[in-house]
């Protein structure tokens, strides 16, 4: 058995694969299925695992282009700011970050254009939001 920990273990096999079933998990864990059912329920209610999702090939989609999108905001509105791009339904995934932008934002347009009005119409209209740098997703490589 792997000396890291088991939590780490299931962990592992979800950020892999979201959609194994907990038999898989078990089975690559190494652990029992109450095992996995018990640690799942319990990192779910403790918000280590906040949702479930599926990994896209930006070029492979044929009607979408993805773009991440650092956003400054200013601090006194980042509160207000965060909660209103949360309510974009273009707004795929939003993230805090410690880089060059306050806010990390993946952001699905039918095309380029589309972005760009996403952009200049919706996030930058949003009161406190300062900037918005988008950054085009080409290709996936891994």
């Amino acid at each position: 058995m792997s000396s890291r920990s088991t939590e780490d273990r299931i962990l592992d096999v979800l950020e892999e694969d979201a959609q194994a079933s907990y038999a898989e998990i078990a089975d690559r864990a190494d652990v029992s299925k109450p095992t996995v059912r018990k640690y799942i329920k319990q990192l779910e209610d403790d918000g280590v695992i906040v949702g479930y999702s599926a990994d896209v090939d930006p070029k492979k989609l044929s009607s979408q282009t993805i773009a991440m999108v650092g956003i400054d905001v200013a601090s006194e509105r980042y509160v207000e700011a965060t909660k209103a791009l949360k309510q974009l339904d273009e707004v795929e995934a939003l993230y805090s970050s410690s880089g060059d932008h306050m806010l990390m934002a993946e952001v699905r347009a039918a095309d380029g254009d589309e972005l760009g009005a996403i952009i200049s119409e919706e996030i930058l209209e949003i009161d406190g939001v300062t900037a918005a740098h988008p950054s085009f997703l080409q290709e996936r490589l891994k």
